[in-house]
């Protein structure tokens, strides 16, 4: 039975920590962890009834929350030479534009969004700091609170990764005006680090940290704040997205940029090294050694033209990796885990590529190395149901004939590949429903600041 402070979830199948199982009683604890999965067990008085397969939500592990407001706003043509580095000037623009409002209202349905896919928590990646001049707010972490309002809003678990960001290419090149809101000196970032500590434990937030990338921190801007910054926590950075930044990087160190953090930095467990997409055998096998996450997001990476990320060989020498959404393009948690199996299929003209083996379901491989590794990068003990796991979970549709005809992973085959979105039915985020029946308590109210915030934009 449980126990007094508790309550009880039953569904008649579920993916624990062990493998697929019928007849599963979660025991939820006051504290939105789980206190005991246990199969096998009927349903009693008092349950409550799980409508369909339950699986573990997923940690979403790269998240910049106001690129969701130009989402579409780069699909016109330019010179013919479009890339990374012509997105990135409309970025700058739309940057320049948002206030702490605007900011607060995108994030709130970008969460809400993510929940609705299957999400349960969030890294949101954060360099956006300052007011439109780049002077700092009179609360110096104005921005960062917005993103933990938008976070309890939307009831999405959060860790936050306010982000280091010094220069505009490598060797500590001054930055662009467009970069003005993002910009720290080392003093000022741990600065808001320190800060943002209290805001982030009332807000039940994991707080870590990231440098935007080689380009944007020196080596001894880094080295200072792995010495003088928080300890524990996750650790992100953009790395090896496009063969621009690799080329510019031999060109300062004479090393391409993985090779370079991996021979400079203490990369391990800690460190989700975002993209990595162009990475050579020597560097994909240095990166799985470490430990450390690579943090891929296939639909920005397609929309951005950057590249395909060596997953094949990656999973091969034991890597860990998970997925984000990153530009929020698209904001669907199986369109990232199709994307990059698709994307491993059209280079090697094969099909079904990370499975890990004969008879493995590919469905299956692709959630479960993606909770893993996005709970490792997320710093939460999420992605899995067992005993002292974060208690998020997704219940998927058990009225549509493709969930009900399949058997455990076939399960995850059709959501992943044949179903997507629209067989999330409910999510818990730490013990409390978020989604029912696809819908959010707070929807219409999150909907109304979003439209206004994004009409305002649309003006200017």
């Amino acid at each position: 039975m449980p126990s007094p402070a508790s309550r009880r979830l039953h569904a008649a199948r579920a993916l624990t920590g062990a493998g697929w199982a019928p007849d599963v009683a979660l025991e939820i604890g006051a504290d939105g962890t789980l206190l005991s999965v246990t199969a096998g067990v009927p349903a009693q008085a008092g349950d409550e009834i799980a409508s369909g397969p339950v699986v573990p939500a997923l940690g979403n592990l790269h998240s910049h929350a106001f690129q969701r407001a130009m989402a579409g706003l780069t699909e016109v043509a330019g010179s013919g030479d479009d890339s990374f580095w012509t997105w990135r000037e409309e970025m700058y623009r739309i940057v320049g534009l948002m206030t702490p409002e605007d900011v607060e209202a995108v994030a709130a349905r970008l969460y809400l969004d993510m929940l609705k896919t299957g999400y349960g928590a969030v890294a949101e990646f954060h360099y956006l700091h300052h007011a439109a001049d780049g002077s700092r707010h009179a609360a110096h972490g104005e921005m960062a609170n917005r993103i933990l309002a938008a976070a309890n809003k939307a009831g999405i678990g959060m860790t936050l990764l306010p982000v280091f960001y010094a220069h505009a290419n490598f060797g500590g090149q001054p930055p662009s005006p467009g970069q003005r809101r993002f910009i720290h000196d080392t003093d000022g970032f741990l600065s808001l680090l320190a800060g943002l500590e209290p805001a982030c434990r009332e807000a039940g937030a994991t707080l870590g940290y990231a440098f935007h990338s080689l380009r944007a921190a020196t080596p001894e801007e880094m080295r200072r704040l792995l010495a003088e910054g928080p300890q524990q926590g996750p650790l992100h950075i953009h790395i090896a997205e496009q063969q621009r930044e690799v080329d510019d990087c031999l060109a300062w160190s004479r090393r391409r940029p993985i090779r370079w953090l991996l021979d400079e930095m203490p990369v391990n467990e800690r460190w989700c090294l975002i993209h990595a997409t162009h990475a050579d055998d020597g560097e994909v096998a240095g990166i799985a050694a470490s430990g450390a996450v690579a943090g891929l997001c296939p639909t920005t990476e397609a929309s951005l033209g950057d590249g395909i990320f060596p997953a094949t060989r990656f999973q091969q020498l034991g890597g860990r990796y998970g997925v984000g959404s990153d530009s929020h393009v698209s904001v669907s948690l199986t369109e990232e885990l199709r994307l990059l199996e698709y994307g491993q299929r059209l280079r090697d003209e094969r099909r079904v590529r990370l499975a890990g083996g004969p008879g493995r379901s590919n469905g299956g491989a692709l959630f479960r190395d993606a909770a893993a590794g996005g709970a490792q990068a997320l710093g939460q003990k999420l992605g899995v149901l067992e005993a002292g796991a974060i208690a998020s979970l997704v219940v998927l549709d058990g009225n549509n004939p493709f969930i009900q005809t399949a058997k455990d992973d076939q399960i995850l085959d059709r959501w992943i590949f044949a179903l997507g979105d629209s067989a999330v039915r409910d999510v818990m985020v730490a013990g409390e429903w978020r989604l029912t029946n696809g819908r959010h308590k707070a929807e219409e109210e999150i909907d109304r600041a979003f439209s206004t915030a994004m009409n305002r934009l649309a003006r200017n």
